[in-house]
């Protein structure tokens, strides 16, 4: 029983919390993670993809190492830098920095264990600035008590008061709606303080009354508590009516406060309100003496004081005392005219009752600064002046008698705060923070003779004490120590980023009647963990304030300690050591203590069976043997029940070890028997259990250790706790579960153990049917392989569950004939949650066996004892139950016969060729595909098929291995083939409404945001990316861009095909198989595509453009391009918009200028198509090797570029003359002949191509410097030679074009020119010269 820190909260996510206060912390997000999950986020900002255009790309920054510590260090440390107030009712916590707040509120949720826990989540996060330039310095979550009978005393809700360096004071509720805003000081407010209601524990202790106060630089403002509980409520309520009604707020009149001004102080960081003190009249003659001297006169009766001390400089620490009735409260913007019709001017004031203030009124005052009331003088009466120390922080004890200070020299400095000394100082604590813990003795933890109490008897007062905490962030420890003059109790390794939280009130509005009808579950302290995310708080056990060597709970602590280091040692006597832990537990004379001792005896793992025993029967003999009232009762049940436990643990340990030979192994006929199934239901069965148990068994490791149907002494007794002569399971893990069950059913599931004693064993121990129905079904479903493996074991499990429905409360004979047996629901429910099918289908038929013979039995008995005129009517409605039950163990059977043809066929095993796999198809999920399935076997999918005519429909398949390639892509993008496989089931989908859903979804999905950044990328180097700032700012290699652009162009093309094709055709109607009609969980993907919305068809195939031209330039490596520039200013805000929203798109003649643009653009992409496509391998450009062709399915280029034209207003006989000119270009007649088909003006192409001749001629007759070749040259004719030598053969791409191929374009242009063309001469002379040269001289 010693100090412990205990978790009692977590946080839901911190993280988001940080990243909304410190912007500059949040992690950079590349753009293939997944996204955060939107239910985790509360007004956070956008991830800020829409910054693309007005960005500049810069060059990665690398800081400096000590820049990049100190980023490191701040992710850890915010904390330090925030503003943090809890709740005292743990309902409530406020996180905030500079102008941002976040309230969190506590939530209970499961966590992966699946316990219930509670975590903080978002409720509100926002600014709480009003004026500009304001920071938060101070907040506090104060709990205002219900005022309704039936909840009187308990919090109602949770006021969030927050201080400005404006000088503002303002309340919240706790969805940050605004309640109420003071000016009560010009200067920043430094710290807010709290003090409510607290019961006086004696009768001479001044009855405080509650109290907000509020500390400036250079002042102390106080709120009564009373008047500000009662203002709070009445703005709560105008609030709520006035957003009920639709009006606005009305402002509620100002609070009454009271305002004292420190002088002869320097600074002042902290302070805290003591309270209401009455002098003793020595205290009070000697303080007149020092104020007024020799000849002070003094008052009868002492003066009431409010008491006040700050920490700061010069003094270090100051006591302020306040006269009460010397001043009166401040009541600004009042008139004091109708104070007299009220009872109290300092209550009512604030209660609302002045009446609220008109609308024009309201807007008259908040034109102008609200009016400052000038301060009381308050002079300090003494303190403890040190001119080098710098107070930081001071923390008031519960009791307000102690304080605790910490200062810059790293001291925590314990103040008297009655006699204002100091009386304990702590030294190595730099930028401590303290608080603490105040423990009430329990008196049942009182010796259980009455001679020994200190009190004489059991039920004397309660002691208090109080325990100082200390937690030292340099260290990263906390500790826990004994005030005044006490030892350290309690240390703790906690890190060095936490927080300690110590609120220091409880529930505002309470007072000595509501105050005890209910005492509130308040939290003292916390520890606010930001690297675990957690919240801890210190539980301190009261002895450890007792410092008395001789006291009984210290002799009885030496003893536990004793007992313990003897559980630890290792010896071989063990009778020896049985007899000195008898000896140790007789001697603890507290029961609590004894119950500590005797808990951890029986949870030692060295002790054996019969040591436990013996000790804990010793025990109870003792207690039995001792006088009734000196008894503690707690302990004897406690004894007993520990004792029935250990001996239901010995019947079972016996029973398992008698080890019964099994009969011999059942055959198929006693199955069909058992069962009731005839030979072909059984062979069915048999034939599904093979092929599952084929395909399902995996390896798996075991030990000689591991040994089914063992249980140590010490597991079994955490496990089950015995109450009220019953045995119930304690909240424990699944594997724990099965293992206690395996303990009880597991020889008797093989047939080694006698079934029939061990459930009448366990019947009579407390355990309930339904309890051994659950364990005996954990077993079953998770001991699959074992089982299949025996089929005797059918006949076990049979026989076990015909003993347990045979017991008295399993089955009730006076069952509703017309409703379901609940126990066969929970044996039903049992089968539908489990994921071993084959297990769950086995005890299934099981189940419906034994309850149908069950029934049959109940029938006849009834039978029988009905007269024979009420012979028909009883047999009628036994046979409505039967029917009725037997309905649903039919369903259930069709259920798990269906999940495990299912569950056979995606477990199946397939041999495929080695490959190069990358990490993602390492990974379960990857590996499993539809191929995989297909090739499971056809016997196998054919049964599939028939199981699931509807969930196996060909568009459904389609729709759901669509989405999943392209999420296995998005998580690596470099595997560009799960893209491309998915775009192919994209287009093998028949139905275009689904088609469309799909491909409306992965856009918006996956590739808007990479599209939206590869075209800004591109557009702004003005050329094909490389692959560092295609990584950089895409996610992925400049490969994979280009597949990427591909893919996505390919999608918007069926994207068009889909939308044209759905009027034509009606939305699929999506079945269910009728066994799976009840079915839960997350909607279909083919049902999210059938709702999404029908796309704009021109901004969809305005997408289709802009990606046709980022592909070209990726696929061709193209330079000087800026995709972007092609466009106006109309066609660039309408990219990456919602595919289904009408934008403003370019329409009528364009400028010329963007065509001059265009027009260059796709001659320029018709030219690296034909060179990419005809050229040679060994004339490539080292720089064009990027330029290959790629494993995917490539575009027609050329038909692209005509198309391309008609919608960027190009004329499209200009790019096919082009196209024709590229193919003869590089020597490719054939196929220019078969493209010149498609030019509409030949004249022009005839033109162009009779250039393209003479640059052939001109190579072969000046180039080739032949005799021949100059001879020739001489017989031609002037004009004709003249303009040879002024053509350029650089230009070709081929010069080794044959004369003869060469001759025939020539007759080619010779048709295509009209005879009074100015240039048919020219051809007739071209013509003559061919043939000059193809004839050898």
């Amino acid at each position: 029983m010693a100090c412990s820190l205990v978790q009692f909260c977590y946080f839901q996510d911190l993280q988001a919390t940080r990243d909304f206060l410190f912007p500059h912390l949040r992690e950079e997000t590349p753009s293939g993670a997944a996204r955060r999950d939107p239910s985790k986020s509360a007004n956070w900002e956008d991830d800020g993809w829409g910054a693309w255009e007005g960005t500049e790309p810069q060059e990665p920054f690398y800081p400096q190492e000590e820049e990049g510590t100190t980023c490191k260090t701040q992710k850890t440390s915010w904390l330090q830098d925030c503003v943090l107030s809890l709740s005292p009712t743990n309902d409530l916590m406020v996180i905030a920095r500079e102008q941002k707040a976040v309230f969190l509120v506590p939530k209970w949720k499961h966590s992966d264990k699946g316990k219930e826990e509670m975590q903080f989540a978002v409720g509100w996060s926002g600014s709480l600035n009003v004026e500009e330039g304001e920071c938060v310095t101070s907040a506090l979550c104060i709990p205002l008590a219900s005022q309704k009978r039936s909840s009187t005393g308990r919090p109602d809700w949770t006021c969030i008061v927050v201080g400005f360096t404006s000088g503002y004071v303002r309340f919240y509720t706790e969805s940050g709606v605004l309640l109420l805003a003071q000016l009560l000081n010009e200067d920043p407010v430094l710290q807010l303080r709290c003090r409510t209601y607290e019961i006086p524990r004696h009768p001479g202790v001044t009855e405080q009354n509650e109290e907000l106060s509020i500390l400036y630089p250079a002042a102390i403002v106080t709120i009564d508590g009373f008047s500000l509980f009662q203002s709070l409520r009445a703005c709560r309520n105008q609030v709520a009516k006035a957003a009920a009604s639709g009006n606005e707020n009305i402002q509620p009149p100002p609070l009454a406060y009271k305002k004292w001004g420190l002088q002869d102080i320097d600074t002042v960081i902290d302070h805290a309100s003591i309270g209401i003190m009455t002098l003793s009249p020595f205290d009070q003659m000697k303080t007149a003496s020092n104020i007024g001297g020799f000849n002070a006169a003094i008052k009868n009766s002492p003066p009431a004081m409010s008491q006040y001390i700050t920490v700061g400089s010069s003094p270090f620490t100051g006591f302020f005392y306040a006269l009460e009735g010397s001043t009166q409260p401040l009541l600004s913007h009042v008139a004091l005219a109708v104070a007299s019709k009220l009872t109290s001017a300092l209550f009512n004031a604030a209660s609302g009752w002045l009446g609220w203030k008109s609308k024009h009124e309201e807007e008259a005052v908040q034109r102008q600064k609200p009016k400052v009331e000038p301060a009381t003088p308050l002079a300090v009466r003494f303190g403890l002046p040190d001119s080098r120390r710098h107070g930081e922080s001071i923390c008031l004890s519960p009791c307000n008698t102690l304080a605790a200070a910490t200062d810059d020299f790293g001291r925590v400095i314990l103040l008297d705060v009655a006699r204002g000394i100091a009386i304990r100082m702590w030294k190595g604590y730099r930028d401590a923070q303290v608080g603490w813990i105040q423990v009430v003795e329990d008196l049942h933890e009182r010796p259980e003779k009455v001679e020994l109490s200190p009190f004489g008897n059991t039920q004397g007062p309660s002691r208090v004490a109080q325990f100082l905490v200390i937690y030292a962030p340099r260290r990263g420890i906390l500790e826990v120590w004994s005030t005044q003059q006490g030892p350290r109790v309690g240390a703790f390794n906690v890190g060095k980023h936490c927080r300690l939280l110590y609120p220091g009130y409880k529930i505002m509005g309470l007072n000595n009647v509501t105050s005890q009808s209910w005492q509130p579950q308040t939290c003292q302290m916390c520890l606010v963990d930001p690297v675990s995310g957690s919240m801890k708080t210190v539980t301190v056990p009261f002895h450890l304030a007792l410092s008395d060597k001789k006291s009984e709970r210290a002799k009885d602590m030496h003893l536990v300690e004793k007992l313990a280091a003897l559980l630890k040692t290792k010896s071989p006597n063990l009778d020896l050591i049985e007899m000195e832990i008898q000896e140790l537990i007789l001697d603890i004379k507290y029961p609590a203590t004894k119950k500590q001792a005797l808990e951890s005896i029986l949870a030692s793992e060295r002790l054996t069976f019969c040591c436990l025993r013996n000790i804990t029967q010793t025990l109870m003999d003792t207690l039995q043997n001792q006088e009734l009232e000196s008894v503690d009762e707690g302990l004897l049940q406690f004894c007993a029940n520990k004792l029935k436990l250990l001996h239901l643990y010995e019947s079972v340990s016996k029973l398992n070890s008698l080890d019964l030979h099994s009969d011999a192994p059942s055959s198929d006929n006693d199955w069909a028997v058992l069962l009731k199934l005839d030979e072909k239901e059984l062979l069915k069965l048999q034939s599904l259990l093979e092929k599952y148990k084929q395909e399902n068994t995996r390896p798996a490791v075991r030990f000689s250790e591991d040994k089914d149907g063992t249980l140590p002494v010490k597991t079994f007794l955490e496990y089950l706790d015995y109450e009220k002569d019953v045995i119930n399971i304690k909240k424990i893990s699944e594997e724990e579960y099965v293992a206690l069950g395996s303990f009880f059913f597991w020889k008797c599931l093989h047939g080694e153990s006698s079934t029939e004693d061990m459930c009448h064993a366990l019947e009579s121990a407390g355990l309930s049917p339904q309890l051994l129905l659950s364990l005996l079904l954990s077993v079953w479903l998770s001991k699959e392989k074992d089982i299949l493996d025996k089929p005797q074991s059918v006949c076990c499990l049979h026989t076990m569950l015909s003993l347990l429905s045979k017991m008295k409360v399993a089955i009730d004979e006076t069952w509703d004939s017309q409703s379901v047996s609940p126990w066969w629901q929970q044996m039903r429910a049992a089968c539908i949650q489990s994921e071993n099918n084959g297990a769950a289908l086995l005890s299934a038929h099981v189940g419906h066996s034994v309850a149908a013979q069950i029934s049959n039995t109940m029938t006849e008995k009834k039978f029988s004892q009905t007269v024979l005129g009420a012979d028909s009517e009883g047999l009628t409605d036994s046979w409505e139950a039967l029917s009725l039950d037997t309905e649903y163990w039919k369903l259930l059977l069709k259920q798990l016969e269906d999940c495990l043809i299912l569950q056979t066929l995606l477990h199946s095993r397939v041999n495929t060729r080695p490959s190069k796999v990358s990490s993602l198809q390492a990974e379960p999920l990857p590996r499993l595909s539809v191929r995989k399935l297909l090739e499971g076997g056809k016997d196998l999918l054919h049964l599939a098929y028939e199981q699931f005519p509807c969930s196996l429909e060909l568009d459904v398949l389609h729709a759901h291995c669509c989405w999943e390639y392209v999420v296995q892509w998005n998580k690596d993008p470099e595997e560009a083939r799960f893209f491309v496989r998915s775009i192919e089931h994209l287009k093998h989908i028949l139905n275009a409404h689904v088609q469309n859903g799909i491909a409306l979804m992965v856009w918006n999905t996956f590739l808007v945001k990479r599209f939206s950044a590869a075209t800004y990328l591109m557009d702004k180097v003005g050329k094909s990316p490389k692959d560092r700032l295609c990584r950089r700012d895409v996610g992925m290699s400049d490969t994979a861009v280009t597949c990427f652009l591909g893919s996505c162009l390919d999608l918007l093309q069926t994207l068009m095909e889909a939308d044209v094709s759905r009027d034509e055709m009606q939305a699929p109607v999506l079945d269910t198989e009728d066994a799976w009609l009840s079915v839960e969980g997350p909607t279909s993907i083919v049902e999210l595509a059938l709702e999404q919305k029908h796309i704009h068809y021109p901004l969809v195939e305005h997408h289709s453009v802009l990606c046709s031209i980022l592909y070209a330039v990726m696929r061709f490596a193209l330079k000087s391009v800026k995709p972007l520039s092609l466009f106006d200013s109309k066609g660039k805000n309408a990219f990456f918009k919602d595919l289904t929203s009408i934008q403003l798109l370019p329409s009528g003649e364009m400028d010329p200028n963007f065509i001059s643009v265009r027009q260059q653009f796709l001659l320029k992409v018709v030219s690296a198509a034909v060179r990419a496509q005809h050229s040679g391998v060994n004339d490539r450009d080292p720089s064009e090797e990027a330029v290959t062709t790629p494993f995917w399915k490539d575009q027609d280029w050329p038909v692209l570029a005509v198309d391309l034209a008609h919608h960027l207003q190009v004329n499209e006989d200009i790019v096919r003359r082009h196209y024709v000119g590229e193919l003869y270009n590089h020597g490719v007649d054939h196929l220019g002949e078969e493209a010149i088909l498609q030019v509409q003006d030949k004249e022009v192409l005839a033109s162009q191509l009779l250039l393209l001749i003479g640059q052939r001629l001109a190579y072969a007759l000046f180039h080739t410097q032949t005799r021949e070749g100059m001879e020739l040259l001489a017989r031609l004719p002037p004009t004709l030679c003249t303009w040879l030598k002024a053509m350029d053969p650089h230009g070709l791409q081929n010069t080794a074009v044959p004369i003869a191929t060469t001759a025939k374009l020539v007759n080619k242009v010779i048709e295509l020119l009209p005879e009074n063309h100015g240039q048919y001469s020219l051809a007739l002379h071209l013509i003559e010269a061919v043939e000059a040269i193809s004839i050898p001289s």
